[in-house]
């Protein structure tokens, strides 16, 4: 004998139903965004610091020079954070970065400048040389068991070292004409005099479609398997949102001289890295080994290989940002790449890391270096000492991480 029992919502008070429909939608859409308030967070606060500048600097802070100023400004440390990130969420950390950029760039101009190697076989060189020297450290790491922070305080040490025995305390340049165009340059124009640059528009509108499609899917794909989605009306919201920045920013850069060349290879890493993490059997290895290591081992996964490859990316990750940063000021200083790695970090952490890995996404550093970059150049367009400045990116990274450990206590609680 079986029983057919159907939930039903009780009818509301006449007069009163419109007041609790708006109530319970209100109450499901503030559920929605404390549970997913490590995504939404830095993105509304991404939001509020730039408006709280543009208001600060009288608009300064949107005319479309500073916005392509801005990509180019923080290209190299966006590149940095990306790798990072990964690092993180394997639950370890990377302190040779900076020293590596700087290492990297010493050698690019040694080929380039002092030998006459071709800039695209340079490049590869380079590359090449940025995974040895990731894989060098992941060795120590995955496979004799020695701190990563250790190792790549050692790491930092050498390289920087390195960089000064190459460059023999000299600065060297200038760069080829090819390389400077990769980190200065813009893509060209094309097709009729519309005012703007008519390829910047092709891909915002085509990158609005992306985002919209990819958002979409990946909405029904979590319902599929009954994960917690926002509710429909949250999950809109966001999507304009999202629609509205990008073609902002779009309308922006093509008001002045379109997209930058650096700008298209961040946006590749950007997809490339967000689709192996979220999607690829290396990615969620990557989590699985920082979110429970233990756990991890006893599911196969091959943890020590999965670390080893996480240190040769940022390696090469850390070589590309070299290269980009000497080819943006055309000359490899033994200066070069000073607090690189403490940038990187921080914009990873701001971005949604956690402490103890397992947590982060490639988005989020991206978010995450925006954040600091947006407050650099805020801060200079109004004047604000570098002293203060310090200050003041302190206060936001322990704010994040000060953040993130109350979210994760509400979730627990």
């Amino acid at each position: 004998m079986s029983t057919d029992v159907t939930a039903k919502t009780p009818a509301a008070p006449p007069g009163k139903s419109g007041s609790a429909a708006d109530d319970g939608l209100l109450k499901l859409m503030l559920d929605g965004m404390r549970r997913n308030m490590r995504q939404y967070g830095m993105l509304i606060a991404l939001g509020l610091i730039v408006a709280l500048f543009a208001v600060w600097t009288d608009g300064d802070l949107l005319l479309p020079r500073n916005v392509s100023n801005l990509v180019l400004q923080n290209s190299y440390i966006l590149i940095l954070a990306i790798g990072m990130m990964l690092v993180i969420i394997a639950g370890h950390i990377d302190l040779s970065v900076g020293s590596l950029t700087a290492f990297v760039g010493s050698i690019a101009a040694v080929l380039m400048v002092n030998n006459d190697v071709a800039w695209p076989l340079a490049v590869v060189m380079c590359l090449a040389l940025g995974a040895a020297a990731g894989a060098m450290q992941g060795f120590f790491i995955a496979y004799l068991g020695i701190p990563s922070f250790i190792v790549t305080l050692a790491g930092m040490l050498l390289f920087r070292g390195l960089t000064e025995i190459f460059l023999e305390g000299q600065t060297i340049g200038p760069f080829p004409k090819g390389l400077q165009k990769v980190a200065n340059g813009f893509l060209p124009e094309v097709g009729p005099n519309t005012n703007y640059h008519n390829l910047t528009l092709l891909l915002g509108f085509a990158l609005i479609a992306f985002v919209v499609l990819q958002e979409v899917r990946d909405r029904k794909r979590q319902q599929e398997f009954a994960l917690d989605v926002p509710p429909a009306k949250l999950f809109i919201l966001k999507l304009v949102a999202l629609v509205a920045a990008i073609l902002t920013v779009t309308m922006l850069l093509a008001s002045y001289k379109g997209t930058p060349v650096v700008l298209l290879i961040l946006g590749v890493l950007v997809v490339g890295f967000g689709y192996v993490m979220r999607n690829a059997v290396i990615g969620r290895h990557v989590y699985a080994i920082g979110g429970n290591l233990p756990a991890a081992k006893l599911s196969g996964v091959k943890d020590k290989k999965v670390t080893f490859l996480v240190f040769l990316n940022m390696g090469m990750m850390a070589a590309l940002a070299g290269m980009v940063f000497a080819a943006r000021f055309n000359a490899a200083s033994p200066k070069a790449g000073l607090n690189f790695e403490l940038e990187a970090i921080a914009a990873s952490f701001i971005g949604g890391a956690s402490m103890s890995g397992g947590v982060g996404t490639v988005l989020g550093a991206i978010i995450g270096g925006l954040v600091l970059g947006v407050l650099n150049n805020g801060m200079n367009l109004v004047g604000v000492g570098t002293d203060w400045q310090q200050v003041i990116k302190g206060v936001v990274l322990l704010a994040a991480v000060g953040f993130d450990v109350w979210n994760k206590r509400k979730v627990g609680s």
